[in-house]
């Protein structure tokens, strides 16, 4: 059984605290990603939970055991580390098997797992080579039939594709989503890399120094973040932050009004606090024409293919628009831009806490 249930996790080094109370409930075949900034805690977590580190206060449970306190050989756990650590003079065969002959399986099995974990990874034409003559991609993929070949009840990932070039991180990211389909066997996955977050996790849990900002699925955490330190971490490009103020039964920033729902003005008017930022994802910005919208000037553009970024200033602040294809604007030019009331995003500007919800149909992840 792979439940993890990690129920209120500190650490500390002396006076650092390291891990504040981390609850996490992950069931059963689930991929979950631990993401954020480095120094937020996610690799001590993912340590906690192999055994490698102990908390300084609370449990983990793995299939309902309590594990707390067990040696990380008998957690029934497998890893797989940002370095491929592969014994140099070994075969890729060998590498596979050698947690197993440590554990004394007999070789016939031994030969099966290998045989049915390379076919898995695409390895079983280089079984017979060594790490030195395997490309990156390559190597990690036997990091990955090592741990696969212990059949574990759970499986660890510390960064495991960030010494990959740009490229051979897409691959691998499909590779490593595709094997936990076949295998569905429970893993944490820890990276900071958004993006990675976004693409592979059933559900991610945001960190922040050593605390989880908010847990869910991916389209949740996009959609509806849950403090403004989540809104701006995922996303990419991240999310338009603008101050605002509560004037009268207004909104306000730079002098201009700003739109709002229905629902959203209520909630303005009856917060105790007047201060608030106010959200907009860059693909719910369109451009409109001269004299409707708030007027501003492109300032930059960044073409990446099938979009482009567009750097816009105006009088209310800075705003990054998603813009399909090309921008038809020259840099210095004036330009308009408009969003649906309902797209906006609010927080208390005291607490960071998000204020409202907004509609749905612009979450393009």
């Amino acid at each position: 059984m792979g439940a993890l249930s990690v129920q209120q996790v500190t650490k500390r080094y002396g006076a650092n605290h390291i891990l504040k109370s981390v609850d996490l409930e992950i069931t059963e075949g689930e991929f979950v990603i631990l993401v954020g900034p480095s120094g937020c805690g996610k690799s001590t977590l993912l340590s906690m939970i192999a055994g490698l580190d102990s908390p300084t206060s609370g449990r983990i449970l793995l299939g309902g055991r309590d594990i707390t306190q067990v040696a990380p050989k008998d957690r029934d756990i497998a890893m797989v580390f940002q370095s491929y650590a592969l014994y140099p003079n070994m075969t890729v065969a060998q590498n596979i098997s050698f947690a197993l002959e440590m554990r004394k399986v007999p070789r016939a099995e031994r030969q099966r797992l290998i045989d049915k974990v390379s076919k898995m990874l695409q390895l079983d034409h280089l079984l017979d080579r060594k790490p030195g003559q395997l490309s990156g991609g390559q190597r990690q993929r036997v990091a990955m039939g090592r741990a696969l070949a212990r059949q574990p009840s759970l499986f660890l990932f510390d960064e495991p594709l960030s010494n990959l070039d740009a490229k051979l991180r897409v691959e691998m990211r499909a590779e490593i989503k595709l094997l936990h389909r076949r295998t569905r066997i429970t893993t944490v996955y820890v990276t900071h890399d958004q993006v990675e977050a976004m693409t592979l996790g059933d559900r991610i849990a945001v960190m922040r120094d050593g605390a989880i900002q908010q847990f869910g699925t991916p389209d949740e955490i996009y959609s509806r973040p849950a403090t403004r330190f989540v809104a701006e971490f995922i996303g990419s490009p991240a999310m338009n932050l603008i101050s605002a103020r509560r004037e009268g039964s207004a909104l306000r920033a730079g002098g201009t009004d700003l739109p709002l729902s229905r629902q959203a003005s209520a909630l303005v008017q009856s917060h105790p606090n007047a201060e608030v930022f106010y959200g907009l994802r860059p693909e719910c910005i369109r451009f409109v024409p001269a004299g409707t919208g708030i007027s501003g000037e492109l300032t930059m553009t960044e073409p990446t293919g099938p979009e482009t970024h567009a750097f816009v200033d105006t009088a209310v602040g800075p705003f990054v628009v998603r813009v399909p294809g090309r921008v038809t604007a020259r840099v210095g030019e004036p330009v308009n831009l408009a969003w649906e009331p309902g797209d906006v995003h609010l927080f208390d500007a005291a607490t960071e806490v998000r204020m409202s919800g907004a509609s749905l149909h612009c979450a393009v992840v």
